[in-house]
């Protein structure tokens, strides 16, 4: 690994050596008119205060409004596969998607080993983590633990995301989008003062609506259609000198298609759909299948809404911010049941031991949230914050299995209803009642004018009740016949963390700045869904409770970020050691339905990224980064095998490359042109290392013209313009879920 990462660096400074790569965390820094910018500043809020990028003491990658724009960044995936060391992978429906960081990965039903934060709201669900994203003013990346700061979670990291403010002169866009697969897609955002320098508004929305690129031969229709809908309203009160107000509110609400999943051990008889024979033997997370023959279309509701009021007070001494949020999350998903083919309770398929059936599951949570910071005022030797946060949650959630006769799919909500057209035949549910609270703080001191220490702290507690459904059970004709673990039982955990965190930081120089920290993360454990361990024991899966502990990291950083050429060149790099307990692995036991999480104890991960950017000439950026990590399972109860392995999820390697040229073709239009491309290495996706996905590359291009004063824009866009074929998740088992193919869109703007 150690070789493997010198010569990744090595690689790396050839490349800078004749075209830089194009920073991400550093926008382009030419104007619209073409011209250099004198010297890059780019101010990132990591610490909870305004800083220059350059100066603050982790790793860190920046997106400010110019290129977010440029990059045509409107959904999660965007932004981070621009980001070294970072990956994510969507499948199954909206809101489950995986991201991994530094050696840590998301689960199924599980929390994201990063914090995200809205407008300063901590979102407290990771289903509203691929919203959509429009009318953004930045994005901020940090890797590394960032527990003391942002709390249960921030094991890997965290993301800021930044929406434009309300403004005190009248102005807004509207873009209009179409593509691929019958998309189109309208888009828009207002803003000024309702009374001037008092009461400022914005409102802002997003539709997006498309066929899909994916077909069901089966039953002659795509699969992974979508219609997506998002409002955004903000409004600022400025009170006095002192005190401004900030009420935010915003919907989303998607209708889609949902697992898309194809079983590899299924050899499917293309005339019928049905399953000929299966093949359990040597399976490959680099078989992709694009067609699909389920009999039922998945379908998939997801609804957010989200409140929030924040108010920051002057005190002089200190700045006061509140932070009070409401979220709700709902969320209704049903297909057809593995083996996703046409068999069903009527038709079952020769081979298949049993017949199929549909699955439908439902979430619905609700949750409260308060931050209260105090904040000392940036200009002075010693700088601190204190602050704390509560949450109360209420998530319910039941998965349910029903008899495939048929005629479609009955997807449950609260209750168990048997419809006789979709029978039911498993009903597991449960009510989760969540308190959390915590206190934290943060201090930098400056022991000389080039030399910071800043420490930090944050003790979390998290008290979760689960309630068991008293109608949990195996079902026949509405009547349970059996039951599934404790129906009616409560069980009640309670997991805690203090997480500290330290750094040292020295500015060599106005352009050079070398840092090292440790600090600890922490991500809270929950309750699998009740009985579901019994299922899996009868299903010969080991090491499964219906309690899932929480996972503790420890991370020890060294970095440097560098400038050179009047701020045009700019070099940042960090290494790092990671070791975690208590990693969480999804198992999924397909004859139940069952989904549930066990851990994996003991994980250690090394790494290192490298991030260099360049400003060559007028209008020409360019950039590149590289992110290498290597992971070893060190002990794993469920499966001692395994150890010795590479964690699940985790690309060994991410490679990130383009090339942006802004030019004027005549006294009022530019020319755009962008290339961004992006390499994910080698990555298994159990901790069996059973099957691996092959590297895979993917490139994406914009081409455009312009308005030079920013009036107006146009440009044609291309997603893996080469059509890589590759599986965007791979589950222990066989069940393989497609990437996206090629996609083109054009997009036209206007600026008032």
């Amino acid at each position: 690994m150690k070789r493997q990462f010198a010569n990744s660096l090595l690689a790396a400074t050839m490349l800078s050596a004749f075209a830089i790569p194009a920073s991400a965390q550093t926008p382009p820094t030419s104007n619209s008119d073409g011209e250099f910018v004198d010297e890059i500043i780019v101010i990132g809020s990591a610490r909870g205060r305004a800083e220059n990028v350059q100066e603050i003491p982790l790793s860190e990658t920046v997106f400010d409004a110019q290129s977010i724009s440029d990059a045509r960044i409107d959904q999660v995936d965007d932004f981070i596969a621009l980001t070294p060391g970072v990956t994510l992978s969507n499948s199954q429906d909206a809101g489950t998607n995986f991201i991994s960081i530094r050696g840590l990965s998301q689960t199924r039903n599980g929390e994201a080993p990063v914090a995200v934060v809205v407008d300063d709201v901590l979102q407290t669900n990771s289903r509203t983590f691929d919203q959509p994203l429009f009318d953004v003013s930045s994005v901020e990346v940090l890797r590394g633990p960032q527990g003391a700061l942002y709390g249960r979670n921030a094991t890997g990291g965290a993301i800021i995301i930044n929406t434009k403010q309300p403004t005190n002169e009248m102005e807004g866009y509207v873009q209009a989008t179409i593509g691929e697969g019958e998309e189109f897609g309208l888009e828009g955002s207002i803003s000024g003062p309702i009374a001037e320098d008092s009461v400022l508004f914005r409102l802002s929305g997003r539709y997006v609506e498309r066929d899909g690129y994916y077909d069901n031969l089966f039953l002659g229709e795509k699969v992974d259609y979508l219609e997506d809908i998002a409002l955004r309203g903000h409004l600022k009160l400025i009170l006095s000198d002192n005190v401004e107000a900030d009420l935010r509110g915003s919907i989303v609400r998607t209708d889609a298609g949902s697992l898309n999943y194809t079983y590899q051990p299924a050899i499917i008889d293309p005339a019928t759909g049905l399953p000929s024979a299966f093949d359990f033997a040597n399976p490959d997370a680099d078989t992709v299948a694009r067609e699909f023959y389920a009999n039922n279309l998945g379908l998939d509701d997801r609804d957010i809404d989200q409140l929030s009021l924040k108010i920051k007070a002057d005190l002089g001494f200190a700045d006061l911010r509140l932070v009070s949020a409401y979220d709700k999350v709902t969320q209704n998903t049903g297909s057809d049941q593995f083996p996703y083919t046409a068999a069903s309770s009527v038709t079952p398929a020769p081979p298949f031991p049993f017949f199929d059936a549909t699955q439908s599951q439902f979430f619905e949570v609700e949750s409260l949230s308060q931050d209260i910071r105090l904040i000392s005022k940036d200009d002075q030797q010693f700088r601190w914050m204190v602050g704390g946060y509560y949450l109360d949650t209420d998530r319910f959630v039941n998965s349910s299995i029903m008899a495939d006769l048929e005629q479609g799919i009955i997807r449950l909500q609260r209750d168990p209803v048997n419809n006789p057209t979709n029978p039911l035949t498993s009903f597991i549910a449960d009510d989760n009642d969540n308190e959390a609270w915590a206190l934290f703080f943060n201090a930098a001191y400056d022991i000389t004018e080039n030399l910071e220490l800043a420490v930090a702290g944050r003790y979390d507690e998290d008290q979760r009740t689960q309630t068991v459904d008293p109608r949990q059970g195996v079902y026949d004709n509405g009547v349970v016949t059996a039951p599934i673990g404790l129906p009616g039982a409560v069980n009640k955990a309670t997991f805690d963390l203090f997480q500290p965190k330290v750094s040292l930081r020295y500015l060599a120089s106005d352009n050079a700045t070398i840092y090292a920290s440790w600090g600890k993360g922490f991500r809270s454990g929950q309750f699998n869904q009740n009985g579901v361990g019994a299922i899996a024991a009868g299903a010969g899966v080991a090491g499964v409770t219906d309690l899932y502990p929480q996972e503790e990291t420890e991370t020890f950083e060294l970095g440097g970020k560098f400038q050179f050429a009047d701020g045009r060149v700019t070099a940042n790099g960090s290494i790092y050691n990671t070791s975690a307990t208590n990693t969480p692995y999804f198992v999924f036991i397909g004859a139940v339905s069952a989904q549930v999480l066990v851990p994996i104890n003991d994980i250690e991960a090394t790494g290192g990224e490298l991030e260099v950017s360049a400003e060559l000439a007028e209008g020409l950026d360019v950039y590149g980064s590289i992110g290498l990590v290597d992971t070893e399972i060190k002990e794993y109860l469920v499966n001692p095998a395994a150890v010795g392995n590479k964690a699940p999820y985790i690309a060994d390697s991410t490679f990130n490359a383009g090339i942006q040229y802004r030019r004027p073709i005549t006294e009022g239009l530019n020319l755009f042109g962008r290339v961004d491309y992006e390499n994910r290495g080698e990555q298994f996706w159990d901790p069996e290392n059973s099957t691996s996905r092959s590297a895979i590359d993917l490139v994406n291009l914009r081409i455009g013209i312009e308005d030079r004063d920013g009036d107006w824009s146009f440009t044609i866009s291309g997603d893996n313009v080469f059509d890589e074929v590759y599986n965007s998740e791979w589950v222990l088992g066989g069940f393989a879920h497609a990437g996206l193919p090629s996609v083109w869109r054009a997009d036209l703007r206007y600026n008032f």
